[in-house]
């Protein structure tokens, strides 16, 4: 049994080249519904972000979207969130997603989804949480980021066991199998 009910989603305010990108945002937030699963995302009506925030909403799905007051006017548009969370920070955006999440999944996106990734992979290296953490490799795009941490590791600037801290799905349909198989939490309440 798991103990899943929020999924933070970090992902591309742009949409990038590959189609595939959109397709497997849509395709997740479909199956957090279908799961029942609440997606908790940036708030954003633009690229990635607009994509998982659409399909979610058609799926059904409650969505927590959480911005700051600056990005008011440029990301959000016609999107209408069940939750708004406006902050006054990015700092302290990625504070209320994650507070309110239960898992997190990096999709394809640029500096602000790396930043967030590596936000939550410094917390869990350093014993700050333990909330599971998965890349979703579309096409590969995160191969270089993969290479590059397992070169860190290589070179002595980490240790091997960074690596548990997160799991990569190759495909939505595989990320799905993961997230129903994630042992409970410890703040699961049966």
């Amino acid at each position: 049994m798991t103990c899943l009910a929020s999924i933070c989603v970090f992902c591309g305010a742009r949409s990038g080249h590959n189609p595939a990108y959109a397709d497997a945002a849509r395709t997740l937030d479909r199956s957090l519904a279908a799961h029942g699963w609440r997606l908790v995302y940036g708030a954003g009506d633009v690229g990635l972000m607009g994509e998982v925030a659409r399909a979610a909403q058609a799926a059904g799905a409650v969505t927590l979207g959480v911005i700051p007051a600056h990005l008011l006017g440029l990301d959000v548009g016609n999107i209408v969130v069940t939750t708004p969370a406006i902050t006054e920070t990015m700092h302290e955006r990625k504070k209320v997603m994650f507070m309110n999440s239960d898992a997190i999944v990096v999709m394809p996106g640029g500096a602000g989804s790396l930043d967030e990734f590596f936000e939550v992979l410094t917390r869990a290296q350093i014993g700050l949480h333990g909330k599971p953490i998965f890349l979703v490799d579309v096409a590969g795009y995160w191969q270089p980021l993969i290479d590059l941490i397992d070169h860190v590791i290589a070179e002595g600037f980490a240790d091997p066991g960074l690596r548990r801290h997160f799991r990569v799905a190759p495909t939505v349909e595989t990320l799905a199998e993961l997230l129903e198989a994630t042992p409970p939490l410890e703040t699961c309440h049966e």
